[in-house]
């Protein structure tokens, strides 16, 4: 186990998430440009689709039916699971609900950081796994959705008051229901067609209907550059987790340990799951980490909309703030050994 951690935090792209962490705390002057950031997020997402994709083109569908459901009951469990426990914990339902879409989305950038891991550790994996990301993406934001529903029907402060039977809304202004509908299809449609999911979708389906010929044009920048560019964008993140930090504190002690608590357990599912979906050490190395990752890119922009009363100090400051410096330091070799253990 610890050389696991240790080969996991001497890697390249945990030590330079680590380097930009380190310059936030000493007050660097280190910027990393906005543009750039969005740039290689960009690249990453389309990266992953590509080379899922092209490895979903050479397997039967037969092989791939247990992967895809075990991802999917990963989808219901875990939003389900962190709307249950946040409200246990006394968090108000509006910001169970935030959290829920939260850590039930996938992060992509722990993810590639996990193929990083695994490759530097010579341990093998299905390559078909990256659509398992494209699958876990939305599930959680659709069920977060239906929470909000919940909430909604619910007639407590969440939702606005009754209009009385004796007064009627001004001619052409929608109802309280027909608006919540509209933003309903509203968070549907964002949802399908926000950076992530497009880019990562059409990705794939590029990647799978590409001849090989096609498909080796596409290897020297999508696929060798790909643990290069990793490390550029996680220095970015690295500075931008060190920022997120300071608004975690105001918090309390109670979100630091949720921040911690639910990648462990969700990740730890995972591995279960990767082992009665029949992955290798690897796969079910790598289906612990989807359960565990949180999203602060798809999932942070449809709460947004959903959700604006959420606070984003509490969604973003966890998933930024703690559950990714964690997984990326304790929860990837953390997996990697569970999945070792079960494949024994």
């Amino acid at each position: 186990m610890t050389e696991i951690i240790l080969n996991n935090i001497l890697s390249p792209a945990v030590l330079f998430f680590v380097l930009g962490l380190i310059a936030v705390f000493v007050k660097s002057d280190l910027k990393f440009p906005a543009a750039l950031s969005e740039t290689l997020s960009i690249y990453l997402l389309i990266a992953i689709g590509l080379k899922g994709g092209i490895e979903l083109a050479h397997y039967a569908w037969d092989d791939l039916m247990r992967p895809i459901g075990g991802t999917l009951l990963l989808s219901v469990i875990i939003p389900l699971v962190t709307f249950g426990i946040c409200r246990g914990v006394r968090i108000d339902r509006i910001n169970a609900a935030a959290l829920a879409a939260t850590y039930g989305s996938v992060s992509i950038v722990t993810y590639g950081a996990a193929l990083a891991v695994l490759e530097h550790m010579n341990i093998s994996y299905e390559t078909f796994m990256n659509a398992m990301v494209v699958i876990l993406e939305s599930p959680a934001i659709f069920i977060s959705v239906l929470l909000l529903r919940y909430l909604d029907t619910q007639g407590k402060s969440d939702s606005p008051p009754p209009l009385s039977p004796k007064k009627e809304l001004p001619s052409g202004m929608p109802s309280f229901q027909s608006r919540k509908a509209q933003q309903f299809l509203h968070i549907i449609k964002e949802s399908l067609v926000g950076k992530s999911i497009l880019l990562m979708v059409g990705a794939l389906v590029i990647g799978y209907v590409v001849p090989e010929v096609a498909a080796t044009k596409i290897k020297p920048l999508f696929i060798d550059m790909y643990p290069s560019v990793l490390i550029l964008f996680l220095l970015g993140m690295g500075l931008t987790a060190g920022e997120r930090l300071s608004e975690v504190r105001p918090l309390g002690m109670r979100v630091v340990l949720l921040a911690t608590f639910f990648p462990l357990l969700f990740g730890s599912i995972g591995v279960f799951i990767g082992s009665w979906s029949g992955l290798s050490i690897g796969g079910m190395a790598l289906m612990g980490v989807l359960g565990a990752s949180a999203s602060y890119i798809a999932a942070p922009a449809a709460i947004r909309t959903s959700i604006p009363q959420a606070n984003p100090a509490m969604y973003l400051g966890m998933s930024l703030g703690i559950t990714f410096p964690f997984n990326l330091i304790i929860g990837l070799p953390l997996f990697v050994q569970l999945a070792q253990w079960l494949g024994a």
